[in-house]
């Protein structure tokens, strides 16, 4: 059996990812994702409505026209987690493909919202829900196994396609946390394992690569932010907290710092209610009692009127808008559009890293500029990475033993990077170690 890799998306840059496995006349393809900051470059874009051919011309989603070239037929689409990077596109291209869409009951419970609110195109693929631990048959000689990792959103895993030549490994993304704040460690026992048992390919993320030494547990996020927001326990100004709407263990450590300083925790915004309260109703998470979360802006105007009027002193709103985002809750407050009125000495914290594109440093510097001529003062960096630093990337490596990496998830900086890494531990481009360009391919020996 011939077994080929194809790089459909997410092999120029960081996002829109959509990597396809050939095993003879079956395929199996990874992630169907969205590249976001090509979409709000077009400020009347709204995804929903567009048709796929115009979000591929924009770059926004991969271009799987090329799937057109590929001898055999898709038995599976395969999502590791719910980022809107892995599972975005499904909306717009999952219907071209007569196969069910195999995530974990999380990532599978985002994915029927995100079908639910497409307006384009009808999806009618089955959904199949496979925890970590589990694995699916795909057909005689292709078998799919999820085993548990960590990531900056919950129910993530690599994803594991047993093949007769050896096992391909997907591990887009990952980080090696072994005090995460919700779940489980990574299961090291059984990828040591996978690796005993024979790992063809790896195709791996590469987004950390230039980040030294081990990338920090969940647990020094939690430390940091509870440091700083116990700091204010005696302060009677407003604080106010953005951090990114799917983290949700980033999201619980808030809600519990804010409950322990006397303060009702309110999170705020349409993504924020969207992931929080999928979490919640899932039991995947639990929240101090006296939270509350509104996600209609039109309800978001109302409470941030009540705050203000009951007094901010008595509240955190925890908003989305970490990223400056137009539209975004805690840009409209920057900018004037709601009710709530910064003060001279109100907190605004950020618990999440600007995404690394011009757009997104571009609206972060107007949105703290406009907070800092409003009187606020900013904590900044009370965050950690959910990706994998280069330590954590050769333990890894080792784990799994491969006999092909294909790093993925990056432009060429990035993946070049990895291969330079990769070269170390005895990797050789063109002969075990493959950099890909979007829609490039490679028949594995």
């Amino acid at each position: 059996m011939e077994i080929e890799v194809i790089g459909v998306g997410g092999y120029d840059e960081v996002g829109r990812n959509m990597t396809a496995v050939r095993c003879g006349k079956e395929i199996v393809v990874f992630d169907m994702g969205l590249r976001l900051d090509q979409v709000m470059i077009h400020e009347d874009a709204e995804v929903e409505n567009m048709h796929s051919l115009d979000l591929i011309q924009m770059k926004a989603i991969p271009d799987d026209t090329m799937m057109n070239t590929v001898e055999g037929t898709v038995k599976a689409i395969v999502c590791t987690h719910g980022h809107l990077d892995h599972i975005g596109a499904i909306p717009k291209l999952a219907h071209r493909y007569n196969a069910p869409i195999i995530s974990t009951p999380y990532t599978t419970e985002l994915i029927r919202q995100q079908i639910a609110g497409e307006q384009k195109f009808g999806v009618n693929n089955k959904l199949f829900a496979l925890k970590a631990g589990q694995k699916y048959t795909i057909s005689q000689h292709l078998t799919l196994e999820f085993v548990r990792t960590q990531h900056s959103i919950i129910d993530t895993v690599t994803a594991v396609l047993h093949t007769p030549h050896g096992a391909v490994v997907y591990a887009c993304d990952f980080k090696l946390d072994r005090t995460p704040v919700i779940g489980e460690p990574p299961d090291f026992a059984r990828l040591r394992q996978i690796g005993k048992e024979g790992v063809l390919a790896l195709i791996v993320e590469a987004v950390n690569i230039h980040s030294k030494g081990r990338c920090p547990s969940e647990q020094i996020a939690r430390d940091l932010v509870r440091d700083t927001i116990s700091s204010f326990e005696d302060e009677k100004g407003g604080i106010i907290v953005s951090t990114f709407s799917s983290h949700i263990a980033r999201i619980k450590t808030i809600t519990e710092c804010a409950h322990e300083i006397g303060r009702t925790p309110v999170l705020l915004g349409r993504s924020m209610e969207k992931y929080s309260s999928a979490a919640e109703q899932m039991k995947l998470v639990s929240f101090p009692p006296n939270t509350s979360m509104f996600g209609n802006r039109r309800t978001v105007d109302r409470t941030l009127r009540r705050i203000m009027k009951t007094g901010p002193e008595k509240f955190i709103p925890i908003v989305t808008g970490a990223q400056g985002e137009p539209g975004a809750t805690l840009s409209r407050i920057g900018a004037g559009e709601t009710p709530y009125q910064i003060q001279k000495g109100d907190k605004i914290l950020f618990s999440a890293k600007v995404i690394p594109n011009p757009l997104n440093y571009g609206q972060r510097y107007l949105l703290e500029t406009r907070l800092r001529m409003a009187g606020a003062r900013i904590h900044d960096e009370l965050h950690v990475s959910g990706h994998a630093y280069i330590e954590d990337h050769y333990e890894f490596v080792n784990l799994l033993n491969p006999q092909h990496i294909i790093p993925a998830h990056g432009g060429l900086g990035m993946t070049g990077a990895y291969a330079d890494f990769a070269g170390g531990l005895g990797y050789t481009l063109q002969n075990d170690l493959h950099l890909f360009k979007n829609g490039q391919r490679v028949k594995l020996n």
